[in-house]
C-alpha cells in the first residue's frame, strides 16, 4: 500500500535571471513501512522535491503543478494553517546539519518536548518525560542528564540521534532523511544507520532517505529513484539497482556506481568519474540533460528528450539506450 505517491511534481523558484525548474515532472512513490531512496549530485533536486512535500521552501519557491498524495490526501491543496498540523505530526524531518537544526540557547529537553506539547496537548512535566523514553530510545547513554544539557555540549553522533528522536517523537507515518549522516565520520554513520533501521522496523515508520552515497542507499533503501537535473532518470527495487542480473540501466545510474571506490579495486587503476559538471538549472542542454556527460551519447540524445520508460517490472528508466553492453556509440 502506497502511503505517499508524487505525481508529475513542479516546483520552481521566481530568480532575477529568470524561473528555475529545480523539480521538472517528478513522480515517485513510498509504500507503507518501507524505505524509498532518492539519489544524485547536489543540483539534482533531490531535497527540493523532498522539501515540496511539506512546502518547506524559500519565499521565491512555489509548486507550479502535480500532486503530492499522503495518506489518501493532496497535499498540493493544504493551506500553511493546516500543514503546520502535519509536519512533525504525521511527517518528520531530520535535516543533514544537526548543529544547524538545534536552537543553541534552548535545552535538549526544551526543544525534544515541542512536538510532545504542540500536537499531543501534553503538559510540559508529561513532556519532559516523554522526551527521556525517546533519548532511551536513540540509544542515548544518561537521557535523563543528557535532556538538560544544551546542543553545544553533545557530539556530531549525539546531535544527530537527538534529531532524530525529535523527529520520531509523534510517531509519524513519514519521515524523510535529507543526507543525515552526511557530516558524521564513518562509525558515527554506520551508527546511526542501523539505528534507523532498527527503529524503523520498531515503529513502522516509512522513510524517504536522500543521499548522494550509493553505499547508504544499499545499506537502507527498498526502492530507488536516481534523480538527475530535475528529473527522475531511473527507478527501480534495490536489488534491481545493485544485482547485476538486470540487463538495463542508466548510464549516469552507472556513472554513480563506478565512481564509488571499492575495496577490489587494484591499487594502481584509477578511479573513474563522471566527465564534467550538471549544468546549471538556466542553462539546461536541449534533449537528454545528461547527454554532454554521456559517453554512450548520439545526436538523437542531444536534440530529443527520452522519456521515463518502463523496461521491466518495476524497473523504469529515462534513456534512448538503456541496455548494458550493446549501447550506440554512433
Amino acid at each position: 500500500m502506497e502511503l505517499l505517491e508524487v505525481k508529475n511534481l513542479h516546483t520552481y523558484f521566481k530568480t532575477k535571471r529568470g524561473t528555475v525548474k529545480a523539480v521538472n515532472g517528478v513522480s515517485y512513490s513510498v509504500e507503507s513501512g518501507k524505505t524509498l531512496g532518492i539519489v544524485g549530485e547536489s543540483g539534482s533536486g533531490k531535497s527540493v522535491s523532498a522539501m515540496s512535500i511539506i512546502k518547506l521552501l524559500d519565499g521565491n519557491g512555489y509548486i507550479d503543478s502535480g500532486e503530492i498524495i499522503f495518506d489518501g490526501e493532496d497535499l498540493v491543496n493544504v493551506p500553511i494553517r493546516e500543514m503546520m498540523h502535519i509536519r512533525g505530526n504525521d511527517i518528520s524531518v531530520i535535516f543533514q546539519e544537526p548543529m544547524t537544526s538545534l536552537n543553541p540557547v534552548f535545552t535538549i529537553e526544551k526543544q525534544v518536548s515541542e512536538p510532545f506539547i504542540i500536537h499531543q496537548r501534553m503538559t510540559k512535566t508529561q513532556a519532559a518525560k516523554e522526551v527521556v523514553k525517546m533519548l532511551s530510545l536513540v540509544k542515548i547513554p544518561n537521557p535523563e542528564s543528557v535532556a538538560k544539557q544544551y546542543p553545544h555540549q553533545l557530539s556530531g553522533g549525539m546531535r544527530q540521534r537527538v534529531m532524530i528522536a525529535m523527529a520520531l517523537a509523534c510517531r509519524p507515518k513519514l519521515l524523510i532523511a535529507d543526507e543525515p549522516t552526511t557530516a558524521l565520520d564513518v562509525t558515527i554513520q554506520a551508527q546511526i544507520l542501523k539505528l534507523m533501521n532498527e527503529l524503523k522496523h520498531d515503529i513502522g515508520t516509512s522513510i524517504l532517505f536522500i543521499t548522494h552515497d550509493l553505499g547508504v542507499i544499499n545499506q537502507m533503501a527498498d526502492d530507488v529513484a536516481v534523480m538527475y537535473c530535475g528529473e527522475v532518470v531511473e527507478k527501480a527495487p534495490v536489488k534491481t539497482i545493485f544485482g547485476k542480473e538486470s540487463l538495463f540501466s542508466h548510464p549516469y545510474t552507472e556513472g554513480l556506481m563506478y565512481s564509488v571506490p571499492r575495496l577490489d579495486t587494484p591499487t594502481d587503476a584509477k578511479l573513474e568519474a563522471i566527465p564534467g559538471a550538471v549544468p546549471h538549472p538556466l542553462d539546461l542542454p536541449i534533449g537528454c540533460k545528461f547527454a554532454p556527460r554521456c559517453k554512450f551519447a548520439t545526436e538523437k540524445c542531444k536534440k530529443e528528450a527520452p522519456k521515463l520508460t518502463a523496461i521491466e517490472k518495476d524497473h523504469s528508466i529515462r534513456c534512448f539506450y538503456p541496455k548494458k553492453g550493446v549501447r550506440n556509440n554512433g
